[in-house]
């Protein structure tokens, strides 16, 4: 068992040897998709990934040092409907791992320092409540004192309604976060999963000085069925595809996921560690 698997509890769990891409359709083995960071090898359609996989894939070996897993989630509304939050929470942890939906650690990419904020979508649909939202201000705050590039990877439904307008208070916080970066003049780089929507897409995820989205991630506010009846117009074919935004200006860069890590090292080279030596 890895590092990270070892610190954020992730375990294996038992799953059928084989698996149908949901845009080919070809039958796939899943030992050989994991070995391909979980991307069709007929079609190039890129599985989700949970936070633990994402880091594992992004940092080197054993150099991760995980980061305020002391901040816990609450229940401030005591919130009920179907089952209660506190039981959710409860699930989504056994399921996961992961104490929240986000997941926060210090390590190096390719020798290089970083601050990785990884979302799971598999923690109540990624939704941003006011751990997620502390978690990212204190990475923020963490970065820009220490002067360490932040990489954050999203991948969210929105904000977590059990927690009603504290959650919303989390876009608010989340920017005045990256805006510390930006005083501090620390690189901030975003990397929009499939799916990056509601409140983490219309803050932190869209503030990165460089904002890289895999391929064909669903990338918005709104999702296009509630858009089209709002609007009573058909949208275009691929509207809100990682593609889509790239074609607009939406997006600096799509990257495919075996190229992820080069392209960030390549990145914090050139607006960051580049400029230090150069210093």
């Amino acid at each position: 068992m890895g590092l990270l698997r070892r610190l954020f509890r992730r375990k294996e769990e038992e799953e059928s040897l084989w698996t149908k891409c949901p845009e080919c359709k070809t039958l796939l083995y899943v030992p050989d998709l994991k070995r391909n960071l979980k991307v069709c090898p007929k079609c190039d359609h890129h599985f989700p990934l949970s936070a633990v996989e994402r880091l594992e894939h992004l940092l080197d070996e054993d150099s991760a040092e995980k980061m305020f897993e002391e901040i816990k989630p609450a229940d401030p509304l005591n919130f009920k409907d179907a089952v209660s939050y506190k039981d959710r929470l409860k699930k989504a942890s056994k399921e996961t791992g992961l104490s929240e939906a986000m997941v926060v650690v210090r390590g190096s990419l390719e020798g290089r320092g970083v601050v990785l904020a990884v979302m799971d979508f598999g923690f109540i649909g990624g939704s941003m409540g006011s751990v997620v939202g502390e978690r990212f201000f204190r990475s923020c705050e963490l970065s820009a004192k220490e002067r360490i590039p932040l990489i954050a990877v999203t991948c969210s439904g929105g904000a977590r309604m059990q927690e009603g307008i504290v959650s919303l208070m989390q876009m608010a916080k989340t920017t005045f976060g990256v805006s510390l970066l930006k005083e501090a003049g620390v690189p901030y780089i975003t990397v929009l999963a499939n799916p990056t929507t509601g409140g983490v897409a219309a803050s932190f995820a869209f503030l990165g000085d460089i904002i890289i989205a895999e391929p064909k991630a669903l990338i918005g506010f709104a999702g296009p069925r509630v858009i089209e009846q709002t609007i009573k117009q058909k949208l275009p074919e691929g509207f809100q595809r990682a593609e889509f935004l790239l074609e607009k200006g939406m997006v600096d860069m799509v990257v495919h996921r075996r190229d992820l890590k080069r392209t960030l090292a390549k990145l914090l080279d050139l607006t960051f560690y580049a400029k230090r030596c150069i210093m």
